[in-house]
């Protein structure tokens, strides 16, 4: 495990179409992504039957947050998230979570500075709670043991290198402590899905999302010294919500609304991984 200062650490590297996804581009301002939160949603307390509102569509973002949340019950601890973009979930966290401390990470440097401004007053309020940090997931710039929690929510389909972040994951929770990531991956067992995923949806063939079976992460995590490592589902929470959406704004066929096709294709799902560190 690393051991050395974080302080030391040189700025991580971002590959390029990270780069102009986050950065230039700034997702977090696309209207599909309302209120700027960065998540395809939890939608299991919208109607989907109903008309859809910008409301339902934060308040299932904010629910991806707390199911998250929920899996770690980070009260009192010190938590961190990687990946942590404009660091509203840092903030949903903070306010009704209750840890001691929350830490932020992002590779963006103008993610960061976009975090900054959105949670100004939250950081004026609670300067000794709340932060954000420059890093990677590979090499966090973060002490040894310096968290009980850890909990990653989207990101992780942008990470190269999976059990680097496994380690690094492991070398800053105590023993005890636990990890939560929420994203999307190849479901095991499917045929050839890094060209079917790259044919359907334009994020796998750009190279912005990494397709990479979830039995992969979790693999890493039981390497990396994580014990009670689970794997669960929760497609049936995102995907037809994130498509009725997404109807708003492209029609069928078009490459959006392929992430529908390939959860149903059964090539792609949404998982929650949890493990505890050993």
């Amino acid at each position: 495990m690393v051991s050395e200062d974080p302080a030391e650490r040189p700025a991580p590297a971002v590959r390029p179409e990270v780069w102009e996804t986050y950065g230039p581009a700034d997702l977090s301002a696309v209207p599909v992504f309302a209120g700027g939160f960065i998540n395809f949603g939890y939608w299991h307390s919208v109607d989907l039957d109903g008309p859809l509102s910008q409301d339902d569509r934060i308040r299932s973002e904010q629910d991806l947050y707390r199911h998250v949340l929920d899996a770690l019950a980070p009260d009192g601890g010190r938590t961190v998230e990687v990946g942590c973009g404009l660091g509203l979930g840092c903030a949903l966290a903070l306010e009704e979570y209750g840890p001691a401390t929350v830490t932020g990470v992002d590779i963006h440097p103008q993610q960061l500075s976009r975090a900054r401004e959105a949670n100004s007053p939250l950081l004026a309020a609670q300067p000794r709670r709340l932060r954000f940090v420059l890093g990677a997931a590979e090499s966090l710039p973060l002490g040894d043991a310096e968290f009980d929690c850890l909990y990653s929510v989207e990101a992780v389909q942008h990470f190269p290198d999976l059990p680097a972040f496994a380690r690094e994951a492991a070398r800053v929770l105590r023993p005890g402590g636990r990890v939560a990531v929420a994203g999307f991956f190849s479901v095991d067992g499917a045929s050839a899905p890094e060209e079917r995923l790259a044919g359907l949806l334009e994020t796998f063939a750009s190279g912005l999302d990494i397709a990479r079976p979830v039995s992969r992460l979790a693999e890493a995590l039981g390497e990396a010294g994580f014990g009670d490592v689970r794997a669960d589902s929760i497609g049936p929470q995102v995907w037809p919500g994130w498509d009725r959406w997404l109807a708003r704004l492209w029609a069928p066929g078009t490459w959006p609304r392929n992430f529908m096709a390939a959860w149903e294709q059964r090539i792609l799902d949404y998982y929650l991984v949890t493990a505890a560190r050993l």
